[in-house]
């Protein structure tokens, strides 16, 4: 069985590695099918330190797996839709999810490995500057050794990588 790919993450001045989690697979299969998946984040409106990715009615066919209602900083989330419209949710501090329907649910396909110590400064600039363009795509090893590159030479946190 082959290993995940590495997604690499621009989100603003940003740059993050991550990697699927494999117990949402359903979710993780119909993400990969939009790579490189280009959108904007915005700050949330009720759920604490996150941003997100608002989709509307955009239907993944995907139910809920993994799903959680309290992720960390650093994970990524689905809401595959129901009482509030499809979107991605990316936790940057201490989030409850929820809409103004209430508490929600989310599926947690996607996790920060690298680059994690930025989450807050991309937070607060989208809190205070308004929308960032975000990209996420494959990055194969050029491109994970380029971001570790560039990250030593801005004096960035010692790699502590699971890839």
């Amino acid at each position: 069985m082959s290993q995940p790919p590495t997604i690499l993450i621009t989100a603003g001045p940003h740059q993050f590695l991550a990697l699927f989690e494999p117990s949402a697979p359903q979710t993780i299969s119909a993400f990969q099918k939009l790579l490189p998946y280009r959108q904007k984040l915005i700050h949330v409106r009720w759920s604490g330190e996150g941003l997100w990715v608002p989709l509307g009615d955009k239907d993944f066919g995907v139910p809920f797996e993994n799903h959680t209602s309290h992720p960390s900083a650093g994970q990524i989330l689905l809401y595959p839709g129901g009482f509030s419209e499809t979107e991605l949710l990316f936790c940057y501090g201490g989030v409850a999810f929820a809409s103004k329907m209430g508490p929600l649910a989310a599926n947690h396909f996607l996790t920060i490995v690298e680059g994690g110590e930025e989450l807050k400064e991309l937070g607060t600039r989208v809190l205070w500057e308004g929308a960032q363009d975000v990209v996420f795509e494959v990055a194969d090893e050029e491109r994970v050794q380029k971001f570790r590159e560039n990250r030593a030479s801005r004096g960035g946190a010692p790699t502590r990588s699971k890839l």
